[in-house]
């Protein structure tokens, strides 16, 4: 890490701070021409972290999830979510993918911030009556092929290798559509089953709606939970849904150089490139971040070019890292650019939530330089850097990386060669489980306490800093993940403002078709009374009732 602190680079810095605040002007203009309004509640873990995502929730990647298939260890599953908070009863149009985004997972196994692999799904709309009928869906879907269901979406899905060769794996794959609720899909899993999809040379796709696997209390951002720790334990994000790209494939096809007992350390991100305007160079290339697919002669000039204008790998690094002013271009900037960034980086070294929690809390900061934190997020922890038994440095791990061009990036790693946990713990690495977070992420790790822990040194020391022990009283997803790919859970139905103190979890139970109490009196399932014209006029009360909101 000497030469993130060598004066020989300060020219190169200075000019990627400039690089970095015209990325921050590429993100306003292209603000501009993106449409969809942004719901007025507060940031999760990626959730509307920056000021111009924030606008735009389709484009908005809120979690990424890395980890060995636990009912498959010879594969890996890749999970990233999109569009936050997502209420369940947001009809009549509900929750579709962008069809003028790329949406990609990436992957880099040789440690110099560039992806190796680029995962891309783009998507497409199908409307069977658009003149005649404003509901999503007119009657009970049983079938994604049911012409009660009357829009639908459909996916192609590519990888593209660094040198920009792009293989078509999936074509018009189908996408699960949003649960509209019991009445109208009363067997969600069975369509949710239907929108898996099976990959040449092994592994599945799915994209479609899910229940939001993060969880946290939002009281965070008021004073750190008011000053008092005694009043946190509501998880904010409970009961809201997400649209979830989840891809499992064979180590094989992730690691160096094809084998993963070689190579086992992979770097994981996700992004979303949007169609919109493109500012050239002299030589006339687009200026708005990599994508996996730009050398193969796509987002080069024109205005059918692609940029990228949100990104995530590790969570809570620009949520809660990154300083204000630079939330937006960190969101446009490619991995291996993040080490020339000083006033980023600087906050790495010497964060800002250490202070805030020693001046509401009067818990002592760790001094700085926080060089822990520069292996967490910028070159993977390794055993022999400090007390933290865990090997995530692709630079020291993989025996055909060529360690002249290692790049302390920005990424979320995972060693591949750690099998999954028998008894997983909510705390991954720091509560001695070396199968969870930072080694990838799992969807039970609790990376809101883990952050914190970190943050204040808990990576120093191997130790869990006693008066944080607690976190943030949130310890697990609303909704359990499932057993088999794609792991996530199945999406809410009930709205979640008619929760009230008798009935925390909402007035309709989230996936149980309308059986739970309300004011301790049975409520009938939604399915006795479905029909035609309660689905027709369940979509007029949703219209009003969304006009009254306005």
């Amino acid at each position: 890490m000497q030469h993130l602190r060598s004066p020989r680079r300060r020219t190169a810095t200075r000019a990627a701070e400039r690089a970095l605040a015209a990325l921050g002007t590429l993100s306003l203009v292209s603000v501009g021409v993106l449409t969809g309004l942004a719901p007025q509640v507060g940031s999760a873990s990626s959730h509307r972290e920056a000021p111009l995502i924030a606008g735009d929730p389709k484009a908005d990647n809120t979690d990424v999830y890395a980890f060995t298939s636990p009912d498959k260890p010879d594969t890996v599953t890749l999970v990233a979510n999109w569009i936050p908070f997502e209420e369940p009863n947001g009809g009549p149009n509900f929750y579709p993918f962008a069809t003028d985004a790329r949406y990609n997972i990436k992957i880099d196994g040789k440690g110099d911030g560039k992806p190796d692999l680029t995962y891309t799904w783009q998507f497409t709309d199908h409307i069977r009556d658009d003149a005649n009928q404003f509901l999503y869906n007119t009657g009970v879907v049983k079938s994604l092929d049911d012409t009660t269901l009357n829009f639908r979406q459909t996916y192609t899905l590519t990888v593209t290798d660094g040198g920009g060769t792009t293989k078509t794996l999936v074509k018009d794959a189908p996408v699960a559509p949003s649960n509209v609720g019991k009445a109208s899909m009363p067997d969600y899993g069975a369509l949710r089953q239907q929108a898996l999809v099976q990959l040449p040379g092994g592994g599945q796709s799915f994209a479609g709606q899910a229940a939001d696997p993060f969880f946290l209390d939002l009281r965070i951002f008021d004073l750190l939970y008011g000053g008092n720790l005694k009043e946190t334990g509501h998880d904010t994000v409970a009961g809201y849904n997400v649209n979830t790209i989840a891809l499992q494939v064979p180590k094989k096809d992730l690691a160096l150089n094809g084998d993963p007992q070689h190579n086992p350390v992979i770097g994981v991100w996700s992004t979303t490139d949007r169609k919109g305007a493109v500012v050239g160079d002299k030589g006339g290339e687009s200026k708005g971040g990599e994508s996996g697919h730009d050398k193969g002669g796509e987002g080069k000039g024109g205005e059918a070019g692609f940029h990228q204008v949100s990104r995530l790998g590790n969570p809570l690094v620009n949520e809660a890292v990154v300083p204000l002013k630079f939330k937006d271009a960190f969101n446009a900037l490619p991995p291996d650019q993040d080490h020339t960034v000083t006033p980023v980086v600087d906050k790495v070294k010497d964060p800002i939530v250490p202070k805030l929690i020693q001046s509401i809390y009067g818990i002592p900061a760790p001094a700085a330089p926080r060089n822990d934190l520069v292996e967490i997020f910028l070159t993977g922890v390794c055993k022999t850097c400090g007390p933290i038994q865990a090997d995530l440095n692709s630079q020291l791990l993989n025996a055909d990386v060529n360690k002249e061009k290692f790049t302390p990036a920005e990424e979320l790693r995972l060693n591949m060669a750690v099998p999954p946990a028998a008894k997983p713990n909510r705390l991954g690495v720091l509560g001695q489980d070396l199968a969870g977070f930072p080694n990838g992420r799992r969807l039970n790790d609790d990376v809101v306490d883990i952050a914190i822990q970190a943050l204040e040194g808990a990576a120093q020391t191997g130790k869990l800093v006693p008066a944080l022990a607690a976190g943030d009283g949130v310890d697990k997803p609303f909704r359990q993940p499932g057993a088999n790919f794609p792991y996530v859970a199945l999406p809410n139905t009930a709205a979640v403002n008619q929760a009230d103190s008798d009935n925390p979890s909402g007035g309709i139970g989230a996936g149980l078709g309308g059986t739970a109490l309300a004011g301790r009196f049975p409520v009938v399932a939604a399915t006795a009374l479905g029909g035609g014209v309660l689905l027709a006029a369940a979509g007029i009360l949703a219209l009003r009732r969304r006009r009254a909101e306005r």
